[in-house]
């Protein structure tokens, strides 16, 4: 990786996100791609699927319309460690979302007047689940979960056909869905899975969803924007980003060993380490070096960390370690420094906040109970990760009666009146006219 230098410099938050630059030619180009994928499918429905599944895995003549006998057959043979890891991500995953529903909450504006606040779940969700390079079976469950509990009724989920599994969804997909309950599922992947679920595909029982969530590579997370304002999205959860801050006595090992773990899953993976302490710089590289050269995904990692998007930042202090952080907003932020749990309330933008050495990301990409559907290229500054509220609209419910309405209807009317919207002040006066 290289070294970025940055201390003894007054850099604005603009200077700062410059020293690292995101992989933004690759995203420009996925959007353009992902927008003609995404028409291809809204215009050519099931034969566009086809000839994608064809041209990007390989795979033809599968059932695009999951059967049942595939998600039972997949339950059944799932390994019974991963079964049980599955359910218990579950719980967790659960427990986690349930504090995302709000309760609904009565305000009493007067006498006779009052808003109703509450939370209403969308009809349909499609949920999109990655299974190229990964099959993020957890990502079912990050997907699902929030959505069952803020009361969806209906799911669909897609994930790409595979070639080494006959055209079929992988297997551990297939029976974490099972384990869920969820029986409407699809063999198709990418751009053109968010496409499909966006507009629906008659031809294979495909009715539009209100919101799609999901992870994915660049094309997927463009294909989002492509679909937006058709269908409420998640934030566009993209190629994954690690960013570490440590100090002095930060163990390069397990910097190392995080960096790595989030590099394996693309080659546009952003892995950047952020440290006050020089003497540290060295000692992770040296790390990242061992570790790359036997993991299994070792040639995937070196691209990820040669790449432009992965850096070792050096900054004079925590504060501008902290500011550094909060102009990136990265989508995974792990502290490995002195009180680490006091600093975290100072870094206010990130995906998710890791607190201390022993809170590693995998934890939270499985069985933290967190979610690890979260925004990605710095989306996190104001976009939040994939929770139950995802899947919720407010609605305010409003109420009052004939004497709470004549204590404002002459501010009704005077403001009616002022703003050249006569009728509106009409419609009240109508009320209380014969």
């Amino acid at each position: 990786m290289r070294t970025i230098d940055l201390r003894g410099r007054e850099l604005s938050p603009a200077g700062m996100l410059a020293a690292v630059p995101r992989a933004t030619q690759a995203r420009a180009e996925a959007l353009e791609t992902a927008a003609r994928i995404v028409e291809d499918v809204r215009e050519r429905g099931e034969e566009a699927l086809r000839e994608q599944a064809e041209k990007f895995d390989r795979v033809s003549g599968h059932a695009v319309r999951v059967p049942a006998e595939h998600i039972e057959e997949a339950l059944a043979s799932v390994e019974p460690a991963v079964r049980a890891a599955l359910e218990e991500a579950i719980v967790r995953v659960r427990q986690g979302s349930a504090a995302q529903v709000p309760a609904a909450q009565t305000t009493v504006i007067g006498p006779g007047a009052q808003i109703l606040q509450r939370w209403q779940p969308v009809s349909r969700a499609g949920v999109y689940i990655p299974g190229g390079k990964a099959p993020l079976a957890s990502s079912v469950v990050m997907n699902v979960v929030p959505a069952q509990v803020a009361g969806v009724q209906q799911i669909a989920l897609a994930s790409p056909p595979q070639a080494d599994h006959d055209g079929r969804i992988h297997p551990t997909i297939l029976a974490a869905a099972g384990l869920l309950g969820v029986t409407e599922v699809y063999a198709i992947g990418g751009a053109g899975a968010i496409g499909a679920l966006a507009w629906g595909v008659p031809a294979i029982g495909l009715d539009p969803v209100d919101v799609v969530s999901g992870p994915g590579n660049n094309y997927v997370a463009s294909a989002k924007r492509a679909v937006a304002g058709v269908v409420g999205t998640d934030s566009e959860a993209g190629a994954t980003e690690i960013l570490i801050v440590a100090d002095a006595d930060a163990d390069p090992r397990l910097v190392a060993a995080d960096l790595i773990s989030q590099a394996e899953h693309d080659e546009q993976a952003s892995a950047v380490l952020v440290t006050y302490a020089p003497e540290l710089v060295a000692a992770v590289d040296a790390e990242l070096e061992r570790q790359a050269a036997t993991t299994r995904h070792s040639v995937r990692v070196g691209v990820a960390l040669d790449g432009p998007q992965s850096a070792i930042v050096l900054v004079d202090d925590l504060a501008m370690a902290t500011a550094f952080s909060n102009a990136y907003a990265p989508e995974h932020l792990e502290l490995h420094v002195a009180d680490a749990a006091g600093a975290a309330s100072r870094f206010t933008s990130a995906g998710a906040v890791f607190v201390g050495d022993q809170t590693p990301v995998s934890l939270g990409d499985y069985m933290a109970g967190s979610n690890h559907v979260l925004p990605t290229g710095g989306q996190a500054r104001y976009a939040p990760g994939l929770g139950a509220y995802t899947f919720l609209r407010p609605q305010q419910v409003i109420s009052y009666d004939r004497d709470a309405l004549a204590a404002v209807r002459e501010g009704v009317v005077a403001l009616a009146n002022a703003e050249v919207l006569p009728a509106h002040g009409e419609a009240i006066e109508a009320r209380f006219t014969a």
